[in-house]
């Protein structure tokens, strides 16, 4: 979360990430947190670090944010 607001070029980017990636009516689930569904990020952090337990490594995070920015301002 840090690495993220340090860097207020990627805010708006991390916003509509979450807005995509949130399971659909997290909001009526407790704790009301828009994460992806488990079973989505397990698969994610396979992928991505061989282990679905990992923790995801902050700069991974700030560069996979700089890549949809990127791919969305390229899109226009």
């Amino acid at each position: 979360m840090l690495a993220i607001l340090a860097r207020p070029r990627l805010w708006r980017t991390a916003l509509v990430q979450v807005a995509l990636l949130a399971r659909p009516g997290w909001w009526r689930r407790w704790p009301p947190v828009p994460r992806p569904d488990e079973g989505y990020l397990r698969f994610r952090l396979e992928t991505a670090y061989g282990d679905p337990e990992a923790e995801m490594a902050a700069g991974d995070v700030v560069e996979y944010l700089a890549w949809c920015r990127e791919a969305r301002l390229a899109a226009r």
